[in-house]
C-alpha cells in the first residue's frame, strides 16, 4: 500500500518497523532455541536485524543458572555487541514480577536499576514500561497445567518508568494485555508534560487466556479505543505464546508495525529468530511496505 501526497506526483512507500524479541524470560526449559549467553544473543541480533529488524528486545541471563539477570553490565555487553556490527534500537526488559521465573525487587527503583544506569551510559532510546497488571492463565491443552501467576505492574511501578523515560527522553514501551492498559497508559503518560510518546504494542495470545487472540476483530477494537484515548499514537501487534502472522498484513494496511521473535512464539518452537524476522519481512512486502531502518524509527519515535 502507497500513500500519496496531494501536493507531489511521487508516491511516498510506507516503512513498517520490525522488532524481535529474542528469547524473553522462558529460559531453555520453554524455548529451546532461545538465545541464554551473552554471545549468542549477540550473534542473533545481529542477524535478525541483517535480516530485517530494527528494534531488538532481549532479557539478559546469568550464564551458569539460565535464569534471567536483569544486571547492567550483561546487558551493555550485548547492547555494544549487536551495536558494534549493525545500526538497531536495542533494549532490555524488566524483571517479571510476580512470575518467580525472574529476580525480584523490592522496590519501583530497583526494578528500573539497570534501565537508569543504561541510560545514563546512552546505550538505549526505549524501554519496557507496562501499565498494569495481568494474570497469565495458561489456556492450550495437553499434559498437566502449569499454575499461573499474577504479572505485576503497580501503578508506582509505572510511574517511576515514566519518570525516568522522561528524565531521560527514553520512548516507553507499552505493551498492552488488555484494553483497560491503553487508558491507563495513557491517562498515566498526560502526568508527564516532557514524556515522549508512548509506544502501544498490542498484545495478543492463543496459549495465554488474557486479552485477544490474533483476529483482525481484535485488532480494530484495540484501535478504535486508541484514537480515543492517545490520538495518533505509534502502535504495533505482538504477543506471547502466539504465531502473529496471520495478522501482520491488516496491522501494516493500518498503519501499525510488528514484533515477532522467540520470546513471543509459541513454547517449543523450532522457527528460528531470523526466520521469523524474514516471514515478517515477505508479509510487510505483501503489504505493499517496507521494512524501516533504525534511522526511520529514531525519527517515528521523535515525530
Amino acid at each position: 500500500m502507497n500513500l500519496r501526497d496531494p501536493n507531489d506526483d511521487a508516491e511516498t512507500t510506507l516503512s513498517t518497523w520490525i522488532e524481535v524479541a529474542l528469547n524473553g524470560p522462558w529460559g531453555k526449559g520453554r524455548q529451546p532455541h532461545a538465545p541464554i549467553a551473552v554471545a549468542d544473543i549477540i550473534r542473533e541480533g545481529i542477524a535478525a536485524a541483517r535480516a530485517g529488524a530494527a528494534i531488538i528486545h532481549c532479557h539478559a541471563y546469568d550464564e551458569a543458572t539460565g535464569r534471567q539477570n536483569d544486571d547492567a553490565d550483561t546487558y551493555a555487553r550485548i547492547i555494544e555487541g549487536i551495536r558494534a556490527e549493525v545500526d538497531a534500537l536495542v533494549y532490555p526488559t524488566l524483571p517479571l514480577a510476580g512470575s518467580g521465573l525472574t529476580g525480584v525487587a523490592a522496590t519501583p527503583a530497583e526494578r528500573f536499576a539497570h534501565v537508569k544506569a543504561l541510560a545514563a551510559r546512552g546505550l538505549i532510546e526505549m524501554t519496557v514500561v507496562d501499565p498494569g497488571s495481568v494474570n497469565f492463565t495458561r489456556r492450550d491443552g495437553g499434559g498437566q497445567p502449569e499454575p499461573g501467576f499474577v504479572y505485576l505492574n503497580p501503578e508506582a511501578d509505572t510511574l517511576e518508568g515514566l519518570a525516568l523515560c522522561e528524565a531521560a527522553k527514553l520512548t516507553p514501551s507499552y505493551a498492552i494485555y488488555e484494553p483497560g492498559f491503553t487508558r491507563a497508559g495513557a491517562a498515566l503518560a498526560a502526568r508527564f508534560p516532557g514524556l515522549l510518546a508512548p509506544l502501544y504494542r498490542f498484545m495478543f495470545s492463543d496459549q495465554f487466556a488474557w486479552g485477544f487472540p490474533p483476529r483482525d476483530y481484535a485488532l480494530d477494537a484495540h484501535l478504535r479505543l486508541l484514537a480515543e484515548e492517545a490520538p495518533g499514537a505509534t502502535w504495533m501487534v505482538a504477543g506471547l505464546g502466539v504465531d502473529i502472522a496471520p495478522l501482520i498484513p491488516f496491522a501494516v494496511e493500518r498503519g501499525g508495525h510488528v514484533r515477532v521473535g522467540l520470546e513471543d512464539a509459541p513454547f517449543g518452537s523450532s522457527i528460528s529468530n531470523v526466520a521469523q524476522v524474514e516471514a515478517a519481512v515477505r508479509l510487510v512486502h505483501q503489504a505493499g511496505s517496507e521494512p524501516a531502518t533504525a534511522q526511520e524509527v529514531r525519527a517515528g519515535l521523535r515525530a
